[in-house]
């Protein structure tokens, strides 16, 4: 019986070294064994980069790559792609959690179907009295995911593109190499855009509604998502969503299905936290939301 592996699951990380061992332990639990983990280290000033040293002298599935400068979070992203080979290919970000089942029924599922790619929920895991407690499935989540769907494409799911994060998928591959894909580098929210061309590229896809990842919102307010009151961040939110929707050119269903949800859940929250130097660039972006839904 073989026991190559599987699936690669990339991990980049900058200063994270008060949560990369809970990640790193949630790979080590999953009921799918035959996965490796390509880790890469984005020039850490922290001890992040001793910590993927130790799991990766306890556990040869482990491999870490460090950049000698920081190049950021897509980058980090792309330098790991260079060195997949095999099948499938998942993400994990080195702060959130991947449930024990996640690749099994990821995985599982592609080796059933065919399909380019599996969807996944996920959850938000919140900072509660000096621990964190997971939440639960948010509607956008449920919609993308729920019910069980195999082999669907964009244009008969369009509901599918809420989920735009790297880490809720795992994918063929051949399928990232096929169509070239690569994270966009030096942006903020760079999987919002990836995600989308998956959809649009994507014969089949599978959708799974079991929660695989837990993502966590840091205790201390470090993440990225958590600085959307910052012009340069709230501009790069906004950019990240305008280039998602883009792609969706051509896939009016799925296009409209998106912009629906940009007017439900994200001018709402981002119009509570604009200024006088943002608000002209969310009327603008609310606009054009607004118009491509009503397209």
């Amino acid at each position: 019986m073989t026991t190559a592996p599987l699936v690669t699951v990339v991990v980049p990380g900058f200063d994270i070294e008060g949560y990369i061992a809970e990640a790193l332990d949630s790979l080590r639990a999953q009921t799918l064994t035959r996965w490796r983990a390509i880790l890469v280290d984005d020039a850490s000033t922290d001890g992040t980069g001793r910590v993927l040293e130790e799991f990766a002298a306890r556990d040869d599935r482990f491999r870490v790559i460090r950049h000698p400068r920081r190049k950021g979070l897509g980058a980090a992203r792309n330098t790991a792609l260079a060195h997949v080979d095999t099948p499938y290919l998942g993400f994990l970000d080195g702060d959130d959690i991947m449930l024990p089942r996640a690749l099994e029924t990821l995985v599982g599922s592609l080796e059933t179907s065919g399909s380019d790619v599996a969807v996944g929920a996920y959850v938000r895991l919140w900072p509660e009295g000096g621990s964190y407690t997971a939440g639960e499935v948010q509607p956008w989540v449920s919609a993308s995911t729920s019910p069980r769907r195999v082999g669907v494409t964009l244009d008969a799911h369009p509901e599918v593109t809420g989920n735009v994060v790297a880490w809720s998928k795992v994918s063929r591959t051949d399928f990232w190499r096929a169509h070239d894909l690569r994270f966009p580098e030096n942006a903020l929210y760079e999987d919002q855009a990836i995600a989308q061309r998956m959809y649009t590229a994507a014969r089949a896809i599978d959708t799974v509604p079991d929660v695989v990842v837990q993502w966590r919102v840091r205790a201390d307010g470090s993440s990225i998502t958590q600085h959307e009151a910052d012009p340069r961040v709230f501009r790069a939110c906004l950019a990240a969503m305008r280039d998602g929707l883009a792609v969706l050119a051509g896939h009016g269903a799925a296009q409209r299905a998106r912009a629906g949800q940009i007017l439900r859940m994200d001018i709402p929250r981002l119009s509570a936290i604009a200024d006088a130097s943002t608000r002209s660039d969310l009327d603008t972006f609310a606009a054009e939301v607004e118009a491509l839904h009503r397209a």
